[in-house]
This record gives C-alpha cells, sequence and structure tokens, in this order.
C-alpha cells in the first residue's frame, strides 16, 4: 500500500489526484476497520490509518474517511479546544484548503471562503502573492503548507497580512526541519530532482528551519509559537496518531499571525 500511494502522490498531478482521491480510499476502507485510532475531524475510527508521504512514506498517517493527515488532526483539535472559531461568524478565508476541513467548516456559523490556484474545489482562484480582495476583508486565513512552495515569501507574506483584519489571525503551518536553525533557500536550485534533495520535496522553494516564526514575522503582525501538542497526553497522541517524537515536535506547533 506504501509504494502505491506514494506512487501516485509523486507521479499523478495534484488536481487530479484531488478529483480520484474519495474514490480510491472507499476500495479500502473495509481493509482498516477497528477502534485502534481514531480521527477527531470526522469521528470515524479505524484499526489504523492509511501511509502517507511523497519522499518517505509515514505508517498510520491518512485518515480513509476524511482523508485528514496528523497535522490537520492535530489543528481541528486545537479549534475546538483553544479558540472560539468553530462558533464564531468571523469572515474565514482558506488558501490551498485541505479537503478534510471544507465540508465541515462550511457547516460553522463561518464566512467561509477557499482559493487556490486549481483546486476543484475552491471558491476563488488566485495566486498568494497577489491576492485579489481589498485590505482587512478577512478575520481569519488559513494557509498551510503553502509557503514553501511560493517564489517571493515576503510579498506572499505581505498580501496576506493585507487583507488580514487588525486585531485577525493567520494560521500558517509549515513543514520545518527540526535539524535546521536558520531557513534554507538557494534560487539558483531550479531542478526537480535538485529541489527534492535539498529541501526535501520536487516542488519546495525553502526549507523552513526553528527559525520559521522569524522568518513570517512583518512589522504588522505578532507571531504565536503556540505548543498545543505538548498539552496533549500520550494517550491522545496515539489515539489520534500524532506525530510526537522529539524530533519532530516542531513541525507539530501551531504558527499563528495575530494583526496588530
Amino acid at each position: 500500500m506504501k509504494r502505491i500511494i506514494k506512487f501516485f502522490l509523486r507521479n499523478v498531478p495534484r488536481k487530479y489526484l484531488q478529483r480520484m482521491v474519495r474514490f480510491a480510499v472507499m476500495l479500502v476502507k473495509p481493509l482498516y476497520l477497528g477502534d485502534s485510532v481514531q480521527c477527531p475531524v470526522c469521528g470515524k475510527h479505524y484499526r489504523k490509518f492509511l501511509p502517507y508521504g511523497y519522499v518517505k512514506s509515514r505508517s498510520n498517517a491518512l485518515c480513509p474517511n476524511c482523508l485528514s493527515l496528523e497535522r490537520h488532526r492535530l489543528l481541528w483539535l486545537y479549534f475546538q479546544r483553544k479558540t472560539d472559531i468553530l462558533a464564531s461568524s468571523k469572515s474565514f478565508l482558506h488558501i490551498a484548503p485541505e479537503i478534510c476541513f471544507v465540508s465541515r467548516l462550511r457547516k460553522t456559523h463561518l464566512d467561509y471562503k477557499t482559493a487556490d490556484l486549481e483546486s476543484p474545489w475552491a471558491d476563488f482562484h488566485f495566486n498568494i502573492e497577489d491576492i485579489p480582495m481589498a485590505d482587512e476583508s478577512f478575520d481569519v486565513i488559513m494557509a498551510n503548507h503553502i509557503l514553501e512552495h511560493v517564489d517571493n515569501l515576503d510579498k506572499a507574506l505581505s498580501e496576506v497580512y493585507r487583507v488580514l483584519k487588525k486585531g485577525g489571525c493567520a494560521i500558517l503551518i509549515s513543514p520545518i526541519n527540526p535539524k535546521r536553525e536558520v531557513t534554507y533557500e538557494d534560487k539558483s536550485i531550479t531542478s526537480p530532482l535538485e529541489r527534492e534533495k535539498h529541501f526535501g520535496q520536487k516542488d519546495h522553494l525553502r526549507e523552513f528551519g526553528t527559525d520559521y516564526a522569524q522568518v513570517i514575522k512583518q512589522d504588522c503582525v505578532e507571531i504565536i509559537e503556540d505548543k498545543f501538542i505538548d498539552t496533549l497526553s500520550d494517550e491522545e497522541k496515539e489515539r489520534y496518531a500524532l506525530i510526537h517524537s522529539p524530533q519532530t515536535t516542531i513541525e507539530q506547533y501551531v504558527f499563528v499571525a495575530k494583526k496588530k
């Protein structure tokens, strides 16, 4: 199963994967029936989750029902336990929307909009470096695992913060290499294979280090590095299949930019 999923992730364009993935997981669901793990996003339980990973396949990662990954399950628990977002009527822009969240966020009181370059279920299509919306349009913006892909990081951040209302927050989670102290970027590296070697994935343009909070900060925002995962018990981490080894914990912190 690991090899099959890895092959499709590496060789099928994202927009086509998004269209076929629900049908594909329906075929394998019966193989995972059980009650060892549970997804807090959709509430379903299984004997284990599906493997997932572009480069290194992780066991027990992908929910067969809603397609949540470890970071999605952690973030949903964060929404439920540490924020009022799910019960509010705030304006919410979800950039590069994760499929596990879309239908659930649409059912809340949020004024919820989605945006992406090409996703078939997005309400708007645009580049995050040039957001065609007015200043201070949204109370909440979420753009996860996006900033490692953009050409101009500062411009992308400036656009996100521009359309964020004062007092609003932007949830910006990205993959972080906990062994790298300083974010690594080299614009001369353009080959997909070289990018995978240097940045961890063929479509990544940089690899963030433990300085991530400083990298995404601009004068108009305060960066909150919430170590929410540390508040969970070991039993919860196992039940929800969250990454929690000492080497990967920082990747699971929730980074929030609050506009002053």
